[in-house]
Parts: structure tokens; sequence; C-alpha cells
């Protein structure tokens, strides 16, 4: 266990104004708190001339008497420039591939998942993901999204829009941009946006198009962002992306490499915390009444201990017929869906910030028993509830 540390100098080199960025700076607070009296650098550092929402600028440190800096870096230039500093770096931003430092980040390939997994229980067989080309983040996000459609047996176009870097540039430009995804589609489609923002212009986009979100268009964004999410019209889906777990991790490493430990060998993924379900994913997009019935059910009732003969009291079809039907709607039988949504629903519980023991996380889904809670957990995601939690980063 590594010592406590008193009279350390960080410095905060990323935009504490944006939502997701100060529940980071939150985690980071904490465990200083816990650790040692940490002293914090935060733009604008040192007579900076840049604004106060704005990042500072890794340069801006190159004379600056500190012992650790986490930031967001971005380009290979800032790389070079935090090698330069002389001290440890922990960086927070999944832009490059290789950033060459140490690293701490969500896994945006789980976010990936855990979107598609969430619009695949709406009933959606068809699917757009919307995302930046020649950013790594976006490919990650792209290809969890893309794997888990695949496996589903869903269709999927992919579209991808260069940066928007230029403050010149018309905002017109921008929304065509993004509107060209909406051409050409077959209601009803889930899309993916790889951040709040675009997902909150694409929903604007469909309004002014004539197509209804949720029932023409469900969309899903990622940060989870209050401000963006709650304003939208209708409000956003977003998955959240662990902030504060994530600057805890971060000022876990920074502290080990400031007592002189190696760095590690890859990366730190923390995962997401889950989605966050609001006004524009709320569909059931399935036009099988039957079936359409039997999802709700599931969705509203997961707490409740029932199985597939609770259902079949629900139709008046039989129990061949409900899984043919479910087969061609969602691609899983009526079982798999109900087990695929409780799992879901247990991962959220024990990757959340409450302590919920393990029995109490099966009573919760709708299992039986423990036991049987892990058995299907296990059968599903190759792991067992408790694996599945000590996998995750501690955050105190």
């Amino acid at each position: 266990m590594l010592p406590k540390k008193t009279g350390k100098h960080v410095a905060l080199a990323f935009p504490l104004a944006v939502p997701y960025l100060a529940l980071f700076m939150r985690g980071v607070t904490d465990y200083a708190r816990e650790h040692g009296a940490w002293t914090f650098t935060v733009s604008p550092a040192l007579g900076g001339s840049f604004p106060e929402t704005m990042a500072m600028p890794i340069r801006s440190l190159r004379d600056w008497p500190g012992d650790g800096v986490i930031g967001v870096i971005t380009t290979k230039e800032e790389i070079k420039e935090s090698k330069r500093l002389g001290i440890p770096v922990v960086n927070l931003a999944g832009t490059l591939r290789d950033c060459e430092l140490p690293r701490v980040m969500v896994d945006h390939y789980a976010i990936g998942q855990l979107a598609a997994d969430h619009l695949l229980e709406c009933g959606l067989r068809r699917f757009v993901y919307l995302g930046l080309k020649g950013v790594w983040y976006s490919d990650q996000r792209r290809d969890g999204f893309a794997r888990q459609i695949e496996e589903a047996g869903g269709e999927l176009q992919i579209y991808e829009t260069d940066r928007r870097t230029n403050p010149d540039a018309s905002w017109q430009s921008g929304l065509d941009e993004i509107s060209h995804c909406l051409d050409g589609i077959v209601p009803p489609v889930g899309i993916m946006a790889v951040h709040d923002s675009r997902a909150r212009l694409l929903v604007g986009e469909c309004l002014r198009l004539g197509l209804a979100v949720p029932n023409d268009v469900a969309i899903i964004g990622v940060d989870n962002d209050d401000v963006v999410c709650e304003f939208c019209q209708p409000p956003l889906s977003s998955v959240s992306r662990s902030g504060y777990r994530v600057g805890y991790e971060a000022a876990t490493l920074l502290d080990r490499l400031m007592a002189g430990e190696p760095p590690p060998d890859e990366d730190l993924l923390v995962p997401p915390d889950g989605v966050v379900k609001r006004a524009s994913t709320d569909v059931i997009a399935i036009y099988d009444p039957h079936v359409a019935t039997a999802v709700r059910y599931i969705q509203d009732h997961l707490g409740e201990a029932f199985g597939v003969e609770k259902l079949l009291r629900l139709l008046p079809i039989s129990r061949r017929r409900l899984e043919n039907l479910f087969r061609e709607c969602v691609g899983r039988t009526p079982y798999d869906y109900l087990c695929y949504a409780r799992v879901n629903r247990a991962k959220e519980l024990l990757a959340g910030r409450e302590k919920v023991s393990i029995a109490e996380v099966a009573d919760r889904c709708g299992f039986p028993n423990s036991q049987r809670f892990r058995l299907v957990f296990t059968r599903i995601t190759g792991k067992t509830p408790t694996a599945f939690r000590r996998e995750l980063p501690a955050v105190r």
C-alpha cells in the first residue's frame, strides 16, 4: 500500500467547466484528501492569458515548479511538451491511439457496446453510428457498437465526419454534415452519436426534417452531460462515462508515479457507469403487438421474479409462436431477452457507487436466488458477478 503523501503540488491541465471533466476533478480531489495534502494548480496558470473555461496548455507548465500533472493531451506536440516537463504526467484523453504517456480513461469500446445493447433492447433492428474521423476514442466506440449490432443480426450504417476545429466555419455547414447521416434511413432506426453535443444537434435535425424522436429515430449520446441532455427536446439518453472514477484512478496512478514507481505497460480502462435512459430512446420499436407487449412488460418488471410462462399468460399465442416472433423482431428468444435485460441491470448495480450485496443485486434484478443469478451472469458475461465487481477500479 502506498504511503500517504504530503505537500505534493499537482497541475490539472483540463477544462474544469466541462461537466464530465468536473467529475474527474471531484475524483482527483477526493483521492488527494484521503492520501495526503495536495496543492492544485488550475487554469488560469500563473498569469496565463487563456480563458478560465479552457484547458491549461501543457507548454505553459515548462517552468512550473510542481510534482505532477493530470491533463487532457490530444496532439503529438503536447506529448513532446509533456515529456520535456521532467515530472510525471497522466493523460485522460483518448484522442490518439498511441499517446506514449501513462493514461487513465473510460473504456470507449464498452461505451459502444452499452449503447448498442440499449438500442437493441428497444427492439430496433436498423442502426447508424455518427462518429468522428481520425479520432481514436470515436473508433473504439464505433467498433464496440458495431460488434454488438453484428452479433444481434442488426443492420448498421457508419457515418463519420471531420472534427470541427475551424472557428470560422459556418454553423449551418456543421448541421448539414450531421444531417447527412439521416439520408435514406428507413424508420424506425437507432442512432448512436459519438458524444452528447452531436446527439443534441441530431435531435434538432430530425425534428426539422419531420422525423419523430424517438418513434422514428431513437438517439443516444455519450457523456451524460446534464445540461445538454435535460434541455434537449425530447431529453437525451446518454452513456455515462464514469468521470468520478476516472479522476480517482488518475490521481492514484499519478501518486504512484510521483513516488517513483514505473508506469504501467497499458492504459488503465475504467468501465462506463451505464446508460441513463431519457425520452429520446423511450420506445419499443417492434411492429408485432405481441412482442411489443412482452418486451414492455419485461422492461417494466425486471425487479420481479417471473419467466416466459408469465409472458404467455399475458398473450393469446403459443410458446412456439412467441419464440418465433421474438427471433424475428429482436434476434433472441424470449428467455434470452429476459436474461440479457436482467444481466444488464445487474451490471449497472454492480458498477454503481452504492455498495450492494450479490444477494441484493440478484433480488433487484428478478432472479429467484443468488445461485441462479451467478449461473446466468457467468453464462452471458464470461465471469462471475464477484469477478466482474472485483475487476472494477476501487473507488472509496
